[in-house]
């Protein structure tokens, strides 16, 4: 993670210093496309019927983004952005309530996930300073996911347990956009915040999901864009 944060702050003081303009006519056009790839760390937002006197915990793991970037511009500093990906994770709910469980493996669900993610997100652009562009980005997404729920459960059917497949989030995201000699490369980090309840209808009560009365998925995106 350092060797990372050092070789940004490089380039962006190398980009920054340099005495030439690279690509000097490139916000000019209308519409531009490009590809990014970046890793991601997705979590869970659990709302309690009752304070559990032991909460959820979720380990959370490392998964891999890669898809398209398509931008149109609207005028100077607003652009309308469309970023299609596959997004790949896999985290653990370990559940700490154990007075119900008779075997520990049974407090362990490992959730895999591989989204479509669509975003539509309006990115306002800062001036452009010598080669380099601070931005921010906001909107709206959707995703499906593609996986189902793995688990070590022994005493207890979830074969007919599916988290929701499609759901919507609101995102927000800061980045840089770095001018180069021949492409434009740009950093960024995103936050994701769900806005619909994933657990299905009509559970039936268990001690798994039995308090839960909303689980909602929030994640953190590193993407780097190459247009």
């Amino acid at each position: 993670m350092k060797i990372r944060l050092f070789i940004l702050l490089f380039l962006t003081s190398f980009v920054s210093l340099s005495q030439f303009i690279n690509l000097p006519n490139f916000d000019e056009k209308d519409l531009r496309f490009g590809y990014f790839i970046g890793t991601n760390q997705y979590d869970y937002k659990i709302v309690y019927k009752d304070n559990p006197e032991y909460p959820i915990s979720v380990e959370r793991g490392n998964g891999l983004n890669v898809g398209l970037i398509g931008e149109l511009k609207l005028n100077k500093n607003l652009r309308l952005s469309i970023e299609p990906g596959l997004y790949s994770n896999s985290k653990k709910l370990i559940f700490n309530e154990r007075r119900n469980f008779t075997n520990y493996n049974d407090t362990l669900w490992t959730i895999k996930s591989n989204n479509i993610h669509f975003p539509l997100l309006l990115k306002y652009s800062s001036k452009r300073l010598k080669n380099l562009k601070p931005f921010l980005k906001g909107g709206i997404s959707a995703s499906i996911n593609l996986s189902e729920l793995e688990s070590t459960l022994e005493n207890y059917s979830i074969d007919n347990f599916e988290f929701a497949k499609f759901n919507i989030y609101y995102e927000l995201s800061f980045g840089i956009d770095f001018y180069l000699r021949y492409f434009k490369f740009s950093p960024s980090i995103r936050g994701i915040f769900g806005l619909n309840n994933e657990l299905p209808d009509g559970v039936p009560d268990n001690p798994w999901t039995g308090n839960i009365k909303k689980l909602m998925t929030r994640a953190i995106f590193i993407n780097l864009s190459f247009y």
